[in-house]
């Protein structure tokens, strides 16, 4: 682009924003509801040289646009805008600083924190300090969207069929040695064969990724030699991280990453996004000018409205993204439908959700970015997932999204962690049979009321953020030493199993414990009525040394380590999913307990003897043990029981007249089922176990 002829631009249209190659010139548009004048800025290939700069000739709407005839795909720009510096009525322009366009679908250069990104004086922040970042600030590049999909579609795997595998796509296959070494850690890596035969075997239906925006490592992570490995801190919303492009045959990271969704879809893999539209990289009123705030930072945020020159932190993050403004809402609309048009996802699990419904009153599940979803004939037909608090006033919101939005239910993963790891402990703190009842039938208390079907509650006990499950029954304690905060981050709540050791154990009857606890909470995540998730690693016995905030940790603490794999897990949980699929334990209807005109009941509950479960004996603490007869299945079309018996010692259940068969034992390392049982009344379930019966006939054996 050095030749480029930089002669004065059109006017151009206000639309589409961003940059955008017509076939004959490159259209530039972007929104500034306050500035006074918008710069483009035109540099060299690399991004290192300034070769023209000219004002964007016009504004409609607020929306400052021109045209560039004869520019072409590959062309590298910033933008400059002119405006007040008033911190105390929320404006922090500063013409000195490059700001990436938020709509850029290509980022060039390298990141480096620098005194040149800041414009507030260090010692008195209402006051600026003009340095120009030019040399070292991130730029744009116009690209040429076009990419042969083939036949590709939306898969649109069925609610009561999806099974959720989150995943980092680093961690998954950086020390995979099926992969080839310069695959590995990459899009690349996680669309290769090897990778695609592990999901399918596995049963996995769906893989949410963490975070793959483009995204800035914090500055105080930089200075302690970390980075910000989750990637919870984005910049742009509608680029693919370069770091997670192996860049093999010079194809660019966001090629790489489509032909990843290609191959994973041609498989009948779903992929959803982990997304952040709650806050940006550019943290607090103290942080860096990168784009948002430099180009309107009174629109794009959230400001404190008794102090404008404050963020409003709901995120905890430093700053809030405003969806309450229609430009900001834009902004956010147009990045989920280009990842679903152009990067053809499956759908979003919105980090942090509650920000998105934000009004000036609250959490709203009418405001306007749900309508705005709800109405929208591409978003609305994607699988919708909800991470449902923030750290904002009224921020927890589990059971509260709208229709058609699954939820993270961490109602569910206490529950499952109180019953089998504090039960087990007989801690004070163990959860009731009531509540695993409840936890385990999709948690009705949330979502039957609102008319959400069971499959909108995501059920899991392990998720990216806390404790892998290893760690979950091998540490009570956190030891997050190496995240350089002093052991202080990280959760303080529900911790993990206390067995009387921490760590890794050569005892074999401990060892034996955590195994079953492990199986206990797999089957019962994998068998529950709702929607199940998975964390990757966790069905091969993966281990974080007992941290449980590696966010910062780019290393083997969080990279999969296959070479010490856990295959007997590995084998049960691919049994497990593979019953789930089979029999479809229960439905994804609720069910009324009721019998029918055949005196069936849908469900129904007991204790060990066969006597009904009710009142105040699903409060008593001194009984782990219970059994649910599910009369109407989802799949099966015999009827099936769960019997859970969380004692230390085994328990011999009653069972209702037919004939049994034993599909599952959580018991046994690979979840199969001892085949000396004859199959009738009583069955002894093990300690710490549970075991799933399908009924081959209602005629007692002979």
């Amino acid at each position: 682009m050095e030749g480029l002829s930089i002669s004065p631009l059109q006017s151009g249209h206000p639309w589409p924003l961003g940059a955008h190659f017509d076939g004959r010139g490159v259209n530039f548009a972007v929104f500034s509801a306050n500035a006074t004048a918008v710069e483009l800025c035109l540099f060299d290939n690399q991004g290192q040289h300034e070769i023209g700069r000219r004002p964007l000739p016009a504004c409609s709407n607020n929306v400052w646009h021109g045209y560039l005839p004869g520019a072409q795909p590959g062309l590298v720009y910033g933008l400059r805008a002119h405006g007040p510096w008033r911190p105390d009525l929320g404006h922090r322009f500063d013409a000195s600083k490059l700001l990436l366009d938020p709509y850029a679908r290509e980022i060039v250069g390298d990141f480096i924190w620098s005194d040149e990104h800041f414009t507030p004086d260090a010692a008195h922040p209402r006051h600026m300090t003009t340095r120009d970042n030019a040399a070292l600030a991130l730029k744009a590049r116009v690209v040429n969207d076009a990419f042969d999909w083939g036949t590709d579609a939306p898969l649109q795997v069925s609610m009561i069929d999806t099974v959720i595998y989150e995943c980092h796509v680093k961690g998954f296959s950086k020390q995979q040695p099926l992969v080839p070494p310069a695959l590995r850690g990459s899009y690349a890596g996680l669309a290769h064969p090897s990778s695609i035969d592990y999901f399918k075997q596995l049963g996995v239906t769906t893989l949410t990724l963490l975070p793959v925006h483009y995204g800035l490592s914090e500055e105080r992570l930089v200075k302690l030699g970390l980075t910000n490995y989750w990637n919870y801190n984005t910049l742009g919303f509608f680029c693919p991280d370069p770091r997670y492009a192996s860049l093999q045959g010079r194809t660019s990271p966001r090629d790489e990453f489509r032909g990843m969704v290609r191959a994973l879809h041609a498989a009948a893999l779903e992929v959803i996004l982990d997304v952040v539209y709650n806050h940006t990289a550019e943290s607090d009123h103290t942080g860096p000018t990168l784009s948002f705030r430099g180009l309107d930072n009174a629109s794009y945020y959230r400001l404190q409205a008794s102090n404008p020159s404050q963020n409003e932190n709901f995120s905890g993050c430093g700053n809030t993204l405003n969806l309450g403004h229609p430009r900001v809402l834009q902004m956010v609309m147009d990045s989920l439908r280009y990842w679903v048009t152009e990067m053809h996802v499956d759908g979003f699990r919105f980090d942090l959700a509650p920000v998105l419904g934000r009004t000036d009153t609250g959490f709203d599940p009418q405001s306007a970015f749900f309508a705005a979803i709800a109405q929208d004939p591409v978003l609305s037909r994607v699988k919708l997932i909800a991470e449902p608090w923030d750290i904002g006033p009224g921020g927890y919101q589990v059971g509260s999204f709208p229709r058609g939005w699954y939820e993270w239910n961490d109602k569910f993963r206490d529950g499952m962690r109180r019953f089998w790891l504090q039960g087990a402990a007989n801690s004070p703190e163990a959860g009731t049979r009531g509540e695993f009842a409840m936890r385990l039938c999709a948690s009705s208390d949330l979502y039957q009321r609102r008319r959400r079907p069971p499959a909108k509650s995501i059920n899991y006990v392990v998720s990216h953020d806390g404790f892998t499950l290893r760690d979950l029954v091998s540490y009570q304690q956190r030891h997050n030493e190496a995240n350089g905060e002093v052991n202080r981050d990280g959760h303080t709540h529900n911790l993990g199993f206390n067995c009387g050791l921490e760590g890794p154990s050569n005892d074999a009857a401990v060892s034996a414990l955590r195994a079953r606890m492990q199986r206990a909470l797999l089957a019962t995540t994998l068998l529950a009525q709702g929607t199940p998730m998975l964390c990757a690693g966790d069905e091969i016995g993966h281990s974080q040394g007992g941290n449980n905030n590696p966010y910062c940790q780019d290393n083997a603490t969080t990279w999969i380590d296959w070479s010490q794999a856990d295959l007997d897990l590995l084998v049960f949980t691919r049994h497990v999913i593979a019953l789930r699929r089979q029999l479809h334990p229960f439905a994804n209807s609720w069910y009324s307990g009721v019998a029918d005109a055949e005196g069936v009941y849908d469900l129904s509950w007991s204790n060990a003897d066969g006597s009904a479960l009710h009142g105040e004996l699903w409060q008593a603490l001194d009984n782990r043990a219970l059994a649910c007869l599910i009369g109407r299945p989802g799949g099966s079309a015999l009827p099936l029981m769960i019997l859970i018996n969380n004692a230390t010692t085994p328990q011999n259940f009653v069972l209702p007249p037919g004939q049994w068969q034993a599909v599952l034992d959580t018991h046994h390392p690979q979840g199969q089922p001892d085949g000396t049982w004859p199959g009738v009344s009583p069955l002894s379930v093990q300690a710490h176990s549970l075991v799933l019966l399908v009924q081959r006939s209602s005629r007692p054996a002979a």
